[in-house]
């Protein structure tokens, strides 16, 4: 099944509804990370039906947990979710930081090919990122724990601001280790259909 198929498959399965555009710039970004993969190791998901499943859908289901419209995805890597997000979600401002090299520049590609002016990318360590601004949502893909993704990020969140975790396992003792600070406004399972993988998203605030 090519990348049309999959993705039109799985978008249905999921009750995602996108534009032509929308699915054709996702087709775009699949092929570029097939691609880039196969030189840069974006990725150690290789096979075509997980990419869909497992960084596209897996990606824009964290959608209606987005607050605001200044974004932040830290450790972005290979732009999950905030490429697919940036894709879905035009009128929001997005930034995609990466302290790899290789990987912002790939992300720097996808942005110019992808045509995404609403992107931005920042090859940087946390902690020595700033912005004048704060941002209203910063999304993470399980780089770190929760303790260590706070710490590194924290001083970029706007007042208002929320923190999206996306985790797999361990999910309740990582919240049970969180500093005071924080308080945990939710923990949902997200679903993914056609898929079998357990997924949580972790929405937390500063006190």
């Amino acid at each position: 099944m090519n990348n049309h198929a999959c993705l039109s498959t799985a978008l249905q399965e999921n009750n995602l509804i996108l534009t032509a555009q929308m699915q054709q710039q996702l087709e775009h970004y699949l092929a570029l990370l097939q691609k880039w993969n196969k030189v840069f190791n974006l990725t150690a998901i290789c096979d075509p039906r997980e990419m869909v499943y497992l960084h596209i859908i897996d990606s824009l289901v964290i959608s209606p947990y987005l607050h605001g419209s200044r974004m932040l995805d830290v450790g972005s890597g290979a732009g999950l979710p905030g490429l697919p997000l940036a894709i879905l979600h035009p009128e929001q401002q997005w930034t995609l930081l990466d302290k790899s090299n290789k990987k912002t520049r790939f992300l720097t590609q996808a942005v110019i090919e992808l045509d995404l002016p609403n992107v931005t990318v920042h090859n940087a360590r946390c902690e020595e990122f700033h912005s004048e601004a704060g941002f209203d949502s910063i999304v993470s893909r399980a780089w770190s724990d929760l303790s260590t993704m706070l710490a590194t990020i924290e001083h970029v969140i706007a007042p208002t601001g929320v923190f999206i975790a996306m985790k797999s396992a361990q999910v309740a003792t990582e919240i049970a280790l969180l500093s005071p600070r924080f308080s945990v406004q939710a923990v949902q399972p997200l679903q993914i259909k056609g898929m079998a993988v357990e997924r949580y998203v972790v929405i937390l605030k500063v006190k």
